[in-house]
């Protein structure tokens, strides 16, 4: 074999040795890079101290992740321990090893939705929906609530709080501070607040807390929404009369809604909220009260009714009434539908 011969072969040998090398890390640049490493979609919650191990475990038992390793190069690479951000963040199955490891590290999260529905008539409550939708927790939510100079800085204190949250899905990062919850708030009841609102609201003789306290009274008298315009209507009438109010669900609230039933000797606690001792609306409002309650205050149905009651079909809807007489007439149905049902349980519980 001549000198020409050997350098040949040592020139293809080293070639070859290269290829490999070049195919090997061209190989991983591939898996890392652009191959997907996932098979489910998986949406990842990164706290503060969440580690490494934890994410990688969750990723391989949630997300289907097929290439443990190429994950772990990529977390070296873009050194995901020490730059980690927390967040909420939707791995899918077309994301790769290099892709998750970025997201982490720059913090490119998919907002939550926070959803404030149902009934919120105390501030625990509230402080519950938002922290278990949302990383902070509910003892800082609740400290917000109860803070007059936190609430200063949005116009509201914490005894009229409750006109601030606006039923809503409000669409922001997981990771979102109390600060940027309640500036939220604020920017959605501007939103609402609109010029043609406040005309409707000035035309009934209110203000905006005072439709929201109005609005919180129909919420507590009852769950079917046709009837909101009505009962808004109702409240409306007795208010302009200048009549006291005498709605019950604020005898419930300076109770602070623990009555199963709410008898004649409630009706004279003493407080501010108490409408059938003081005449006009209460201080503010008792519950968050849905922005379909606040349309029906600014829109009420136009009618002469001054009463009503539960209706004797037990079905949640009302009875209304534009005389005394009326009303007692239709109150003393339901009492008679109630003695009735109450009669036939005690008789099949005999049995």
């Amino acid at each position: 074999m001549n000198r020409r011969t050997k350098i040949l072969i040592w020139v293809l040998v080293m070639l070859g040795i290269l290829g490999g090398v070049a195919g090997f890390v061209l190989g991983r640049y591939y898996i890392d890079n652009k191959k997907p490493n996932f098979t489910e979609e998986y949406v990842l919650y990164v706290r503060p101290e969440t580690t490494i191990g934890q994410i990688a475990d969750s990723l391989q038992t949630r997300a289907g992740m097929l290439r443990p390793k190429s994950l772990e190069r990529c977390f070296d690479e873009m050194d995901v321990a020490s730059k980690i951000k927390p967040g909420r963040y939707v791995i899918d199955s077309t994301a790769t090893s290099i892709y998750v490891a970025r997201m982490l590290v720059f913090g490119w999260q998919t907002p939550q939705n926070l959803v404030l529905s149902g009934t919120m008539r105390n501030k625990g409550r509230i402080a519950k929906k938002i922290s278990t939708q949302m990383m902070v927790d509910s003892a800082s939510v609740a400290q917000a609530l109860d803070s007059a100079d936190f609430l200063a800085g949005y116009g509201f204190t914490p005894e009229n709080v409750f006109a601030l949250i606006l039923p809503d899905t409000y669409q922001m990062y997981w990771t979102s501070s109390i600060e940027e919850i309640f500036d939220r708030f604020k920017k959605e009841y501007d939103a609402f607040w609109t010029e043609e609102r406040l005309a409707k609201a000035k035309a009934q003789g209110l203000n905006q807390m005072e439709v929201s306290i109005m609005a919180s009274i129909v919420s507590g008298e009852t769950l079917k929404e046709f009837e909101y315009p009505i009962i808004a209507g109702v409240y409306l009438n007795r208010y302009k009369k200048g009549m006291k109010l005498q709605a019950d669900p604020t005898i419930a609230y300076c109770f602070d809604y623990t009555l199963d039933r709410i008898l004649k000797k409630h009706l004279t606690v003493d407080s501010p909220y108490n409408t059938y001792k003081h005449v006009g609306l209460p201080p503010a409002p008792i519950n968050v009260p849905p922005k379909a309650c606040l349309e029906a205050v600014l829109n009420p149905q136009k009618h002469g009714y001054i009463y009503f009651c539960a209706s004797p079909a037990f079905d949640g809807t009302h009875r209304f009434a534009v005389t005394y007489n009326e009303h007692l007439k239709n109150a003393r149905e339901f009492q008679r539908e109630l003695t009735a049902r109450r009669k036939a349980a005690k008789s099949a519980g005999k049995k």
